[in-house]
């Protein structure tokens, strides 16, 4: 006898990290009676925008991190393991074990991956000789130690090619190391320097002038377009590729006493050996709608899909409700009502405080949540400290979590036709 094939799960989430669970709690809150399971299999969740402050030392790392199964919504099933492969042309994920779930929508929300490994020599040396990163969360404390463990020599920040989850976290990371050197006096012993990838401080010009002016007090080092390229963690120097003048790379090595390494950043590999995947491996989704250009069934948000917004905790935020709103439209028959502007945030921490708060959409379009009279993003205020230190934590685990949309509704303007 042929066993009975599985009824299929009306929404299957792939990923339970900030994406998945605010979308699930978002269906969830729309229609209860929906069959919904979140594929996740890390145990415990954490709220990486933390990361910044407990490596300056404003966060303990605790206050970062909570069980998975504390924040699954009721009546949301957890499978505690992940995708080995996505079969979306017939809408079933293949486990670990080789078994396989079926589903009549998914979404798709595991991330990103950080290939620590593309940069030989990263990995055996992080959290050791000088070498930290904000990026994990058993480094983020080292870096705070180093930062106040170092007296004087040679500081080095890097950024890689984009894209990466948050772009101003390794400028971050830099501020607020500096800051507390400026505040111990210890400035004119250290040499700061700032390796980019890129060619511009950062991407929306709007925030640039600020920026530029925390650069100059802590005597930062720009060096555009010059790429960390490996690491002897033993040997104390970092190797970079940089453009000169006449457009050609060349390496250069050098030696430093601390080191805060932001590594590069890809679709995870089940993503970009799959037929989700886009040219550049992440998922391909409709910009607006974030429905899959080419799986109707199939959605997508956070840190994996290709939008090209900003990828943070606040994209997420934005872009949960209005799948939540399309892929009931799918389940329903309907047009796609919700539309997704690109929005994502950046709260920029240029000194203990004071924070620049970035926040644009598609284009570089400024979208601030707040008006110019209660806050003006573009120039360094308390406000937006307190608001990052005391506020955000909460939206998070109490709104953002929960399906609470607060200044996150989703415009039901008619979306564009998608195939």
């Amino acid at each position: 006898m042929t066993a009975p094939v599985a009824k299929p799960i009306d929404v299957l989430i792939v990923g339970g990290g900030s994406a998945g669970i605010a979308v699930a709690a978002s269906v969830h809150k729309r229609r209860p009676g929906l069959a919904i399971t979140i594929i996740e299999p890390s145990e415990t969740h954490y709220y990486q925008p933390g990361w910044t402050l407990v490596g300056a030392g404003v966060f303990t790392p605790e206050r970062t991190r909570r069980s998975t199964v504390d924040l699954v919504p009721k009546g949301v099933e957890w499978l505690r393991t992940s995708v080995r492969q996505f079969h979306p042309e017939a809408n079933e994920v293949e486990l670990q074990d080789g078994s396989r779930r079926r589903y009549r929508l998914l979404v798709a929300a595991p991330g990103l991956k950080l290939d620590w490994e593309a940069i030989p020599g990263l990995s055996a040396a992080l959290g050791q000789n000088g070498v930290t990163s904000n990026y994990r969360y058993d480094l983020a404390p080292y870096t705070w130690r180093l930062v106040q463990e170092l007296k004087s020599g040679r500081a080095l920040f890097t950024q890689p090619p984009m894209p990466i989850k948050c772009a101003g976290a390794p400028q971050k990371a830099l501020y607020l190391s500096a800051d507390h050197w400026f505040r111990q006096n210890r400035l004119n012993n250290i040499e700061i320097a700032f390796h980019n990838a890129g060619a511009v401080l950062f991407g929306v010009k709007d925030y640039v002038p600020a920026l530029m002016e925390y650069v100059r007090k802590y005597r930062t080092d720009l060096r555009f377009e010059s790429r960390l390229v490996a690491i002897d963690g033993r040997g104390r120097t970092a190797t970079f590729s940089e453009k000169g003048a006449d457009g050609e790379a060349a390496e250069v090595t050098r030696p430093f006493d601390f080191i805060h390494v932001c590594p590069p950043q890809v679709a995870p590999d089940a993503v970009r050996d799959s037929p989700l995947a886009g040219p550049a491996g992440w998922i391909d989704v409709d910009d607006a709608t974030l429905q899959h250009k080419r799986f109707e069934t199939v959605f997508a948000l956070g840190d994996v899909c290709s939008a090209p917004n900003a990828k943070t905790v606040a994209a997420a935020r934005k872009q949960a409700p209005v799948v939540a709103e399309n892929l009931l439209a799918v389940l329903d028959g309907r047009s796609l009502p919700a539309v997704y502007d690109g929005y994502g945030s950046c709260p920029l921490t240029v000194e203990r405080g004071k924070i620049v708060l970035a926040e644009f959409g598609y284009g570089g379009k400024l979208l601030p949540t707040f008006p110019t009279w209660m806050l003006d993003g573009t120039k360094p205020t308390r406000a937006a400290w307190f608001l990052k230190e005391r506020m955000l934590p909460e939206i998070y685990w109490q709104g953002m979590l929960k399906g609470r949309e607060w200044l996150a509704a989703p415009a039901l303007a008619r979306a564009r036709e998608v195939a």
